[in-house]
C-alpha cells in the first residue's frame, strides 16, 4: 500500500502542539508537547493531547484524546497562579511505567516541577506528585522550568532551568553587563518570587541549565544540582556567548555522548551542546534550526524568512533517520504554535549542521506536484519586514497564517510578499490552480527555484476564487509565489492538475 504524504505542519491543521519532545516507545514515535488554543490569548491553554505514529509511516498520526487533564493536579487553579500545562517531557521509569514531567504555570512564572504517571506513553496520566527534597518539601532551587528527563541506564536524570534573554544585549561588553547585574537581581526576585536570601544561597546563581538525579520514586532529588550551561549574562567570554541558554531543556544520549538541545538567548533557534558526561563539561555545538531560517547559509536576522518567536523541540532517530522537531508561529501572535519537523544529519564527528525549514518535513522526499495542498504549508512567508513576536498579541501589517473557524489560510498578503514551498517534485507539464481572495487587482509572480515561470493574475473578489498558470518542469524545485498589488490578498489552497 502506498503511504500518504506528510507535510509541515504534520498534525491536523487546527491542532497546535508546540514544545514537542519526540520519543520512540514500542515502535511508535510519540510527540509530547504543550497544547495551544487556535487563536489563543496566552501560552498552553489546553489539556495535554499526545499524538503518535508508527515508525514505519510518519504520515499516520493517531490522536489519543486527552492524555492528561490539568484539573487532576491539586495545585491547578483556573483563576490563579497555576492554570496552564507548560512544556512537558516523558520518560520510561525502571518500573516500566511512563512518567510525565511538567511545569504548571500561567498566572505565575513557575512553581515546582510536577509529575504524572501512566501505564502507556499516551496515557491517560494520573497525578503522581511534585519533585521534592529528601525532607518532602518541594524542590525549587534555581528556576524549575521546562523539565527534561532521561533514563540513563537506570539512572533517572532531570534537567531544568531558565535564563533572561535579551538579544539586543548580546554584544554588550563585560563592564556594561556587570553594571546591569544589580538590576537583574531585582528582576529575579520579582519575576520568580524568590527572596534575596534564596538567591544569595545559590553560589552558581539561579539562571542557567541545571541537572539532578532522582530516586526510583521518580520524585525525590538525590544529588546536588550541577550547572551545565550559563544564561546570557553569565556567558560573556565563553563558548556560549551569543547562543547562551534561554529555556527548553532537552537531553539525548547518542552512543556514549550526551546531547543537550535548548532554545538560545535569541529565542527563535534550537541549539545543541555535547559532553562525555551527563552533568558537566558541555561544549557548544551549533544551531540545528531557526524558525526564521536565521543563520542558515549566513542569513541575517533582518532577512528572516518567516515571523519568528520562541522555539522548543528536540531530536529523535526513527529507524535510520534523525529528525529535529520544532514549532512555528501563526495568527500573528506567540500563542498559536504548530508542530513541524525536519530531517537532520549527525556527522561522524558528532556535529549537526543547521537545516532549513521545509514544507515536506517528515515526508520521504519532496511533495508530489499533484493534487491539492493547503496554502499554509508554506515554509517561507515574508514581506521583507517580518517581526519577532514577543509576549503579547501585536497589531501587525505583515502576512501570517490565520483561521475563520472553518478554513486555515494565509492572510495580509501585500506587495512583495514571498510565499515559498520547499520542495515539490514535478513530472513535466501541469496546471497550478490557487484559491484566493483579493481586495484589489494583483498578480503572483511564479518561480521554480529562482527561475521565472510566469504569473497568476488575481481579480478583485471578496470570496474564494480560482486562478491558474501552466507549468512545465521535471525534477525537484522550490515553488515561490511573490505577490504584487496595491491591496491585500488571502491564499487558501494550491491544486496541481
Amino acid at each position: 500500500m502506498t503511504k500518504k504524504q506528510v507535510y509541515n505542519p504534520y498534525l491536523p491543521l487546527d491542532v497546535y502542539i508546540p514544545d514537542g519532545e519526540p520519543h520512540v516507545f514500542n515502535d511508535r514515535l510519540y510527540v509530547f508537547g504543550s497544547h495551544d488554543r487556535e487563536g489563543g490569548k496566552r501560552y498552553c491553554e489546553e489539556n495535554y493531547t499526545f499524538y503518535s505514529a508508527p515508525v514505519d509511516d510518519l504520515s499516520d498520526w493517531t490522536y489519543h484524546g486527552i492524555s492528561y487533564d490539568k484539573s487532576l493536579d491539586p495545585d491547578y487553579d483556573p483563576n490563579g497562579k497555576y492554570k496552564d500545562l507548560y512544556a512537558p517531557d516523558v520518560v520510561e521509569g525502571n518500573d516500566g511505567r511512563y512518567y510525565l514531567y511538567y511545569a504548571l504555570a500561567g498566572g505565575a512564572f513557575t512553581g515546582p516541577i510536577h509529575v504524572a504517571v501512566a501505564d502507556k506513553p499516551e496515557g491517560p496520566y494520573a497525578y503522581h506528585g511534585c519533585v521534592r527534597n529528601e525532607d518532602g518539601s518541594d524542590y525549587q532551587r534555581h528556576i524549575t522550568f521546562d523539565p527534561a528527563v532521561i533514563n540513563d541506564d537506570g539512572v533517572i536524570r532531570l534537567y531544568y532551568g531558565w535564563a533572561i534573554g535579551a538579544p539586543q544585549m548580546a554584544n554588550m561588553g563585560k563592564i556594561k553587563k556587570a553594571l546591569i547585574k544589580p538590576t537583574l537581581k531585582i528582576v529575579e526576585r520579582k519575576l520568580f518570587d524568590k527572596t534575596k536570601e534564596e538567591i544569595k544561597a545559590e553560589p552558581l546563581g539561579i539562571q542557567g541549565a541545571f541537572t539532578v538525579e532522582l530516586a526510583d520514586d521518580m520524585l525525590t532529588v538525590k544529588s546536588e544540582p550541577m550547572k551545565i550551561m550559563p544564561g546570557q549574562f553569565d556567558a560573556y567570554g565563553t563558548q556560549f556567548q551569543g547562543h547562551a541558554f534561554f529555556e527548553a531543556s532537552s537531553i539525548r544520549k547518542i552512543g556514549d555522548k550526551y546531547y543537550f538541545i535548548y532554545s538560545s538567548e535569541v529565542n527563535h533557534e534550537l541549539c545543541y551542546a555535547t559532553s562525555d558526561y551527563p552533568d558537566h563539561d558541555f561544549h557548544y555545538g551549533g544551531v540545528i534550526i531557526s524558525n526564521g531560517d536565521v543563520g542558515y547559509k549566513g542569513r541575517e536576522t533582518k532577512d528572516r524568512l518567516a515571523m519568528t518567536g520562541n522555539n522548543h523541540g528536540s531530536i529523535v532517530k526513527v529507524k535510520d533517520q534523525w529528525y529535529i522537531f520544532y514549532h512555528r508561529h501563526t495568527h500573528g501572535t506567540p500563542y498559536s504554535r504548530q508542530a513541524c519537523a525536519e530531517k537532520i544529519e549527525i556527522k561522524e564527528d558528532g556535529s549537526i549542521p543547521q537545516v532549513e525549514m521545509t514544507s515536506c518535513g517528515l515526508n520521504d522526499g519532496p511533495l508530489k506536484a499533484q493534487g491539492e495542498y493547503p496554502a499554509i504549508i508554506a515554509c517561507n512567508l515574508t514581506n521583507g519586514k517580518m517581526p519577532h513576536v514577543g509576549l503579547s498579541i501585536q497589531r501587525i501589517s505583515c502576512p501570517f497564517i490565520t483561521d475563520d473557524g472553518k478554513n486555515r489560510y494565509i492572510t495580509q498578503i501585500g506587495e512583495g510578499t514571498l510565499i515559498a514551498y520547499k520542495y515539490f517534485d514535478f513530472e513535466g507539464t501541469c496546471d497550478l490552480i490557487i484559491d484566493y481572495k483579493a481586495d484589489e487587482e494583483g498578480y503572483f509572480d511564479v518561480c521554480l527555484d529562482d527561475e521565472q515561470a510566469g504569473k497568476i493574475t488575481c481579480e478583485k473578489c471578496d470570496h474564494w476564487s480560482k486562478a491558474s498558470i501552466s507549468l512545465s518542469h521535471t525534477g525537484t524545485a522550490a515553488l515561490k509565489l511573490v505577490y504584487h498589488s496595491k491591496g491585500k490578498a488571502d491564499l487558501l489552497k494550491l491544486n496541481f492538475r
